[in-house]
Parts: C-alpha cells; sequence; structure tokens
C-alpha cells in the first residue's frame, strides 16, 4: 500500500542518503578521492527504483551544514532515522531499497580510493546503525 511522499518527505530521503554519501567521502577527505568516490556513489544511488529513485532524483538537493564533520552528523544521522520511519509507513516495499542503496553508497564510495580506511568503516557502521529497525 504505497502512498505519495511529501516534498518534504522526499527531501529527508534525499538528505539522508546524499548526505551518508558525503559523511563518508569526508572522513577520509582528497581532491583525488572525492572524484572517484562521486562517480562511485552516483552508480548506487541510480540503482534505487520505485519512490526511492524519484525521491533521490527530483526536488532540490538537500542544504547541509559546512561548519563540521560532526554538525553534518547531527543532520544526516536523524535523516536517516526518519526516512526509515517514513517509507515504513508509507511504502514499507522500498524500505529494504533505499537502506541498500544507502549502504551500497557509503561503501562503493569508501573502497573508490585506496581501499575502505578505520574513519570511513566507522562512519558506514554508524550510518547502519541509523537505517536499522528501532528495537
Amino acid at each position: 500500500m504505497e502512498q505519495r511522499l511529501t516534498d518534504d518527505e522526499r527531501l529527508t530521503l534525499k538528505t539522508g542518503a546524499f548526505g551518508a554519501v558525503f559523511l563518508v567521502s569526508n572522513a577520509d577527505p582528497g581532491m583525488f578521492a572525492m572524484i572517484r568516490e562521486s562517480i562511485a556513489a552516483s552508480g548506487a544511488l541510480n540503482g534505487a527504483s520505485g519512490v526511492v529513485k524519484e525521491a533521490l532524483t527530483t526536488g532540490p538537493l538537500p542544504r547541509l551544514p559546512r561548519d563540521s564533520a560532526l554538525e553534518v552528523e547531527s543532520v544526516v544521522l536523524p535523516a536517516l532515522g526518519r526516512a526509515v520511519d517514513i517509507l515504513r509507513k508509507k511504502s514499507p516495499q522500498d524500505l529494504t531499497v533505499y537502506r541498500d542503496v544507502v549502504l551500497a553508497a557509503a561503501d562503493r564510495v569508501a573502497r573508490a580510493h585506496r581501499g575502505v580506511a578505520p574513519g570511513e568503516a566507522a562512519v558506514i557502521e554508524r550510518i547502519r546503525g541509523a537505517l536499522a529497525e528501532p528495537a
């Protein structure tokens, strides 16, 4: 029973997904790495379907804080949790798609340049936790 997402709900999904990529990319920064990571992330995000694809490919880009990684994380991780709640309520068949796409993008970004650094692995675990079902 899929319900149409509002513009704000689509932006929440996009903020979580794009923000997760940004967090992983910035966990091990570097200009050359950033280019490879962007390409890797776009490949994973393009693998989305249904409501998730619509949310990730339409509307404005999310606005993330720029002051610190902690500030970005304080926006992105809650957005991921809200995205899970939104999909659970409005389009439960797309919840696994969202989780898989976000985690695949994060993993591809981490592996795009010299393998997964410890900082990237730690960020991916926090992303995984934000996407988990509440206990």
